[in-house]
């Protein structure tokens, strides 16, 4: 620490120096003087014999002092003061560079949590999700009977268990109240690593068929239903009316995207009928790979035991596969490009902004000509200049670095809030966006780059120029050929790299536009929506009792002011292809084809509330009951798939239904209801009677002549005042829902944050093109006098400055627009209706830019034309 010491000592130590030095000086002096010397004979000779003051002071100095330390001190100080001095220059260079740093660190941060961090279980490398797969679904369930024969015949995986997802009835002292709960294998947290932190996990054999009714809870649940109880381990609490036990409390840190929010885990120790059989595909597996096996291994050898399953069960389903994928990208999912799209722009928003900073800095160093020439004839060697910019554009991307972390942080408190709740359950890698190493190392990377891209740019400055360049006032009037080529091609980047964030913006803005004005085959506009769980006493009464008990729900809902209509329905509509079916077309033969369709179970006014259009035959009707044959509806695409070119309503259609096969008559053909994704196609879709399938849990629907959103809590009064232990929850208007699906939520954040990169970039790369053709018309003031003297006119001038920002636009859209079209390729994927070379999307582009370039060059121009001659040549 004594360097420390000195180095904040040093002024007192130099005052010391000099004052010792000075006393030698007049002690010499005072000796000549003694010898009959006059003073100033005395001062002269002295100087004389004694040389240099100053020189000896600086030499004595290095010898206890660090020369390149105290330089580097000394250019910081300097600095300061030049930034002091332009204030413009130094507030915009640091809030541009913030601003580009801001943009890619949040971004960045958002990467690294869902892409870089690992899972937060232990080895999470080796573990995998396994599950059955085809070609229209690469993520398909598994089979309970399947995963057995899985689990017992496997030799890849140490451990192999399932889970699925699940909805109870809590009792609680206000009522029931609906939570969302997973059903897993019983080792299924020690595949995982984790462990609870109060209580224990399941016991082997506890996840038997018939087992005791056990449960682990969330750590959220215990906090916020228990109170944080210490006592919780072996109470009991009520799931449907069923008493299970609680086993222990999870840590605050586990969570499992896949089951979104659950707060209960339970064994699955009871089967449905469906459950019980190799058609009923509701279980999803996650194995751990044994020590030294690759995912290969596991592939090969699952995909072999499911062909040997598919030849001892032969209407299994022929052309499904077996999948081992690392479980971290089962997590991320359709995130994953879309990140990497953000990131990619906010790193053009990040070159842009550097961009215009070394312009800046370009500028800056012209006007600093004369300053830099005459510090070289003094004496300063270029190597020290070179070193008092590179302190200079270092303290900048210092100052831009730190001020675009608050940036950043700011922006991904931001981005995080506007994510759904149940959104956000599914993304728990939100939870690591923040400000950690990873983070942080990223920015100091980017502000170096930052600070060696700012210094460079002077340094070549530096290189190209002359001492006596800069000490000429003739040199003043030409415009500098640095300048020319530098600044020039420095802003031709910068349009090209605009015009590639504003092609990728509108791209995805069109995208999403589309997504949202996608044909849904009904109108969503004025219906409520609630989800609904039956109480027991209900649903086990028989299918008899739950359709009687829907219609008294529909009858007591019409009577509610401004309801024009109402249905039930066991998903609601544009929420996703889950809730399939395989069935199969008596009489033709049926060989155990894959047949995948979308499952709806509605009631008889679900599919008019919503609008939909009756193409053939009939709705159901409430005589469609349990006492009658089973019927179906269809969509107009399963009537292409399957029937083409013939009438199917009268036709069977056949299924497995608990364990037996069940036909259906089709009594009807409904034009096509988009029951998927926005961004994915319609798929064959088959509508069962809720009076004949007596689902105890569905959505209700409710079209009416007011505000869909003024009517969920009279809805949810009603609901409650028809049974207190009815479930209710998730009410929301239809158009909400769809608006909030993640297709829509992830299409739109990419369209606003492009759109706001490109935005910010449209105005950086706009005033970077003026302050090249400002400063040019400066450099040139000289020669545009001349040429006025000369007889040139007004419109000349004009020209002369329109002509070269113009070439500068055509050059920086042609570079762009070749760069629009292959970026725009690279995220097809997430276009939606969309051409990567969507015509009108790049000339409106070029349109916009281009007009916003000319409008910029006009006032330049329009300085440049207003030159008075004669004040021109005198000012030269």
């Amino acid at each position: 620490m004594n360097w420390l010491k000195q180095l904040f000592t040093r002024r007192r130590r130099y005052n010391q120096l000099s004052e010792s030095i000075r006393e030698h000086l007049e002690e010499k002096i005072a000796n000549l003087m003694d010898d009959g010397m006059s003073r100033d004979q005395a001062e002269s000779v002295a100087r004389r014999e004694f040389g240099n003051v100053t020189l000896i002071e600086e030499r004595s100095r290095e010898v206890w002092q660090w020369p390149t330390v105290e330089s580097i001190i000394a250019d910081l100080r300097y600095t300061l003061r030049q930034l002091c001095r332009a204030p413009g220059f130094a507030v915009t260079a640091i809030v541009v560079l913030a601003l580009g740093i801001g943009a890619s660190v949040a971004i960045f941060a958002f990467v690294d949590a869902a892409l870089l961090e690992p899972l937060p279980y232990a080895d999470p490398h080796r573990l995998m999700a396994v599950n059955e797969s085809s070609a229209e679904a690469p993520l398909w369930p598994l089979a309970y009977p399947d995963f057995v024969d899985w689990q017992r015949m496997n030799k890849s995986l140490s451990s192999l268990d399932v889970f699925a997802g699940a909805g109870y009835l809590l009792r609680t002292r206000d009522g029931a109240e609906p939570v969302t709960a997973g059903r897993v294998s019983g080792g299924f947290f020690r595949t995982l690593g984790v462990r609870p932190i109060l209580g224990r996990d399941f016991a082997a054999g506890e996840d038997r068929l018939g087992g005791p009714n056990l449960t682990l809870i969330s750590y959220g649940a215990w906090l916020h239903r228990f109170g944080e109880r210490k006592d919780i381990v072996g109470q009991t609490v009520s799931l449907d009316n069923t008493g299970y036990t609680i086993l222990g409390v999870l840590p605050p840190s586990f969570s499992f995207a896949l089951a979104g929010n659950a707060e209960f885990w339970v064994p699955i120790n009871t089967l449905s009928p469906h459950e019980q059989t190799r058609n009923f595909f509701n279980f999803f597996g996650i194995g751990r790979l044994r020590d030294r096996l690759s995912r290969q291994t596991a592939q090969a050898e699952m995909t072999a035991i499911e062909k040997q399953l598919q030849k001892q069960y032969p209407n299994q389903g022929r052309n499904l596969t077996a999948q081992v994928v690392p479980l971290a990208e089962v997590f991320v999912g359709n995130v994953r490009p879309i990140l990497l799209t953000l990131l990619g722009g906010a790193g053009l928003l990040l070159v842009i902004a550097c961009v215009n900073v070394a312009s800046l800095v370009l500028v800056r160093s012209e006007s600093r000509r004369r300053e830099v020439a005459v510090r070289g004839a003094l004496g300063a060697t270029r190597g020290r200049l070179a070193r008092q910019f590179a302190v200079e554009g270092l303290l900048m991307a210092a100052a831009g670095g730190l001020s675009g972390v608050l940036v950043a942080a700011a922006l991904m408190r931001r981005l995080s809030k506007l994510v759904p709740k149940d959104m956000a359950a599914r993304m728990p890698f939100l939870d690591g966006v923040n400000l950690n190493m990873h983070t942080e190392v990223f920015a100091c990377a980017v502000a170096l780059g930052a600070a060696l891209l700012l210094a460079g740019t002077s340094t070549a400055r530096l290189s190209f120029q002359k001492v006596r360049d800069g000490l000429t006032a003739g040199d003043r009037g030409a415009t500098s050929r640095l300048w020319q080529r530098l600044g020039a091609n420095l802003v031709v980047i910068e349009l090209a790299v605009v015009v590639v964030l504003m092609a990728g913006a509108g791209l995805l803005g069109k995208s999403f536009y589309r997504l949202l004005h996608v044909p849904l085959g009904f109108d969503p506009n004025q219906v409520a929506t609630v989800r609904v769980i039956a109480p027991e006493h209900v649903y086990k009464g028989g299918n008899a009792r739950m359709a009687e008990f829907s219609r008294e729900i529909v009858e007591r809902v019409k009577s509610l002011p401004g309801v024009e209509s109402v249905g039930m329905t066991s998903l609601i509509p544009a929420q996703c292809d889950c809730a399939t079916d395989r069935p199969h077309f008596p009489p033709r033969p049926y060989h155990g084809e894959h047949n995948e369709v979308d499952e709806r179970h509605v009631s008889p006014g679900y599919l008019s509330a919503l609008e939909a259009e009756l193409v053939r035959g009939r709705f159901f009707t409430d005589d469609d009951d349990g006492t009658k044959p089973g019927v179906a509806v269809i969509n107009d695409s399963l009537a292409r798939k399957f029937f083409p070119g013939e009438n199917p309503v009268g036709r069977k259609i056949a299924n497995d239904e608990g364990g037996r096969d069940t036909e259906w008559e089709i009594v009807g053909v409904v034009s096509d209801v988009h029951e998927g994704a926005l961004d994915a196609s319609v798929a064959p879709t088959e509508y069962f009677p809720l009076n004949q399938t007596g689902d105890s849990s569905f959505a209700l629907v409710v079209r009416t002549r007011q505000d869909a959103t003024a009517l969920l809590p009279e809805l949810a009064r009603m609901l409650h005042q028809i049974d207190p232990n009815l479930g209710v929850s998730d009410e929301g208007t239809l158009l909400a829902k769809i608006e909030g699906t993640q297709a829509a939520l992830l299409h739109r954040f990419a369209a606003w944050l492009i759109g706001g990169f490109a935005g910010v970039a449209l105005v950086l790369g706009v005033v970077g093109l003026y302050g090249v053709t400002a400063y040019s018309v400066s450099q040139r003031t000289r020669e545009i006098g001349v040429r006025m003297a000369l007889g040139a006119q007004r419109n000349a001038v004009y020209g002369l400055v329109m002509r070269q920002a113009g070439w500068l636009t055509v050059t920086g859209l042609a570079l762009g627009l070749a760069g629009a079209v292959g970026v725009a390729t690279l995220i097809r994927k997430m276009l939606f209706g969309v051409a990567a070379w969507d015509a009108a999307t790049l000339a409106t582009v070029a349109a916009v830019l281009g007009a916003a370039a000319m409008a910029a060059s006009f006032v330049p121009a329009k300085r440049a034309a207003s030159v008075d001659p004669v004040e021109a040549l005198r000012s030269e």
